[in-house]
């Protein structure tokens, strides 16, 4: 395709290595201005890469891009924003103890001659953005003391105080509920309808068909090809992405629940604000079962695990696990009483970025044989663990045992983890958003790997924004709201529509008094 002004972004033949690994081989894209372009491919096919060299994060060792055009380089951030380029990451960007304005402004201030930097003015700016794509942030809250999706709102806002005219977007779905996630795909489309032209890089089907109109797909650093989205199915486009045909329904046989394994009876806790974040919660989790938490983020589910794992403090209620309680004791003891989490943020809770891939894999483990005897680390089993984690749970690269964490790509971290705490044959497994930042053949990998242990007899409780997720993979569905469990499905009975209802603190009577 040639180079013309009609299309906003335009690269060529962009090649880039790290090390020995070829993240991307000649890799090109066309995208037209106004438009919503999504970027698919599998954790570490090169899409991050490949924007990361637009927004001027890497440099590429070979290629050309040009805007609307014109050939640019683009070195740094600085100069991609100079182009109105801006780009939301996966991992957030945002400080803190920095209040959602300070942090929106950061770099932009506003300010008098004197230097003092007019809040009110900004403030003001902000409110406006706000309120035209209804973004329903707080401009004087703290990022500390927001939600997840609010912090993803905060991000976009930001961009869009730059004045930019491009918006790349890295995975903006995964920490977001179906509701958000619906809001967030009407704020593209707004955006489209200024002129403005989205890039969108993401492994999520369903979004990629109700949001955009082109997408390119990149497999292994090579580019695969770039399709119309309204002639693709869901299963073409994951065919094209991972190379093989591809199930999006989970398969498995009904559960067999047996004994009660976790249990919680009336359970009370603050959040940090000293505000009761979970109110009365009672839940059950048995042998052989898949129990299902739903809800919109910020409803307690994090105060939920954190109690579970002694990491904040009970006001009342009981916690067992296999008939022993365990509420306000310590992170060890309920380890030791073996209760294993997938936490929902990987890079805070999961790993120690500046440590080896080996070294991550053994945390938890490193003071028991066969892996240390007398303190000392036996790095022979140490590195026959780590193996068999990257081939079991395709973490790529497969020679990155002594890479450090925070050079593999989310996707990557993550698979990593799951693989490290399944090992640890925990009688209860907290998945706390387990594929978050995973593309569809991971996804299909995981939900059958908490299949498999389910069906071992492993009890699972399976926190997850997705409610696709929940729906597709939980026996038991419970729905949380404002800290409390209001509702409960048997799988055969969740319909998305009504769970989603209740996740929304509506029942669905009333829903029905008001459609008729």
């Amino acid at each position: 395709m040639k180079i013309s002004p009609e299309y906003a972004v335009q690269m060529r033949g962009i090649t880039k290595t790290f090390g020995s690994l070829m993240a991307l081989n000649k890799v090109g894209i066309d995208v037209k201005k106004g438009t919503i372009h999504a970027i698919l491919g599998e954790n570490g096919a090169g899409k991050t890469t490949l924007m990361n060299i637009l927004y001027g994060f890497h440099q590429a060792d070979e290629g050309e891009i040009f805007l609307e055009g014109k050939k640019v380089f683009i070195k740094t951030p600085h100069v991609a924003i100079a182009h109105k380029i801006g780009m939301v990451h996966q991992h957030f960007m945002l400080v803190d103890n920095f209040t959602v304005t300070e942090n929106i402004i950061l770099g932009n201030e506003i300010a008098n001659k004197l230097g003092i930097i007019n809040y009110k003015k900004a403030r003001n700016e902000i409110l406006k953005i706000v309120k035209k794509y209804r973004l329903d942030v707080d401009p004087d809250a703290k990022i500390e003391n927001i939600s997840i999706g609010m912090q993803q709102r905060v991000e976009i806002l930001r961009a869009l105080y730059r004045g930019i005219d491009i918006l790349v977007l890295d995975e903006p779905t995964a920490v977001l509920t179906p509701m958000e996630i619906s809001g967030l795909i009407k704020i593209m489309h707004e955006l489209t309808k200024d002129g403005k032209t989205v890039i969108i890089i993401t492994h999520k089907l369903k979004e990629i068909k109700s949001s955009s109109e082109f997408c390119t797909i990149i497999r292994r650093g090579e580019y695969i090809d770039t399709v119309n989205v309204r002639n693709k199915s869901e299963e073409e486009l994951g065919a094209k992405m991972v190379g093989r045909a591809i199930k999006l329904v989970v398969d498995k046989d009904e559960a067999k629940p047996g004994k009660t394994v976790f249990e919680i009876e009336n359970l009370h806790v603050y959040n940090e604000r000293k505000i009761s974040a979970i109110s009365g919660l009672c839940l059950k989790v048995r042998a052989g079962e898949i129990l299902g938490i739903a809800g919109v983020d910020g409803n307690g589910q994090k105060e939920l695990v954190e109690a579970i794992m002694c990491l904040k403090k009970v006001k009342s209620g009981v916690i067992k696990i296999n008939g022993k309680e365990i509420q306000n004791t310590s992170v060890l003891n309920v380890l030791k009483n073996k209760i294993a989490t997938i936490h929902e943020d990987r890079q805070k809770r999961g790993l120690i970025l500046d440590f080896t891939v080996s070294e991550n894999a053994i945390l938890g483990k490193y003071k028991l044989r066969p892996y240390s005897k007398n303190n000392v680390l036996n790095n022979s089993e140490i590195g026959k663990l780590t193996k068999k984690l990257i081939e079991n749970y395709d973490v790529r690269p497969k020679d990155c045992q002594n890479s450090l964490a925070k050079e593999l790509s989310g996707g990557n971290q993550q698979k990593l983890i799951i693989g490290r705490q399944i090992t640890c044959e925990p009688d209860l497994l907290i998945a706390v958003q387990p594929t978050r930042g995973l593309d569809v053949g991971a996804i299909e990998s995981i939900h059958r790997i908490l299949i498999e242990e389910r069906d071992k007899g492993k009890a699972i409780l399976l926190i997850s924004l997705e409610l696709d997720e929940i729906i597709n993979v939980a026996d038991t569905i419970a729905v949380i709201y404002n800290g409390n469990i209001i509702k409960t499905f048997s799988q055969n009975e969740a319909d998305e529509k009504v769970v989603g209802l209740f996740m929304a603190g509506g029942k669905v009577g009333a829903n029905a008094r008001k459609n008729s």
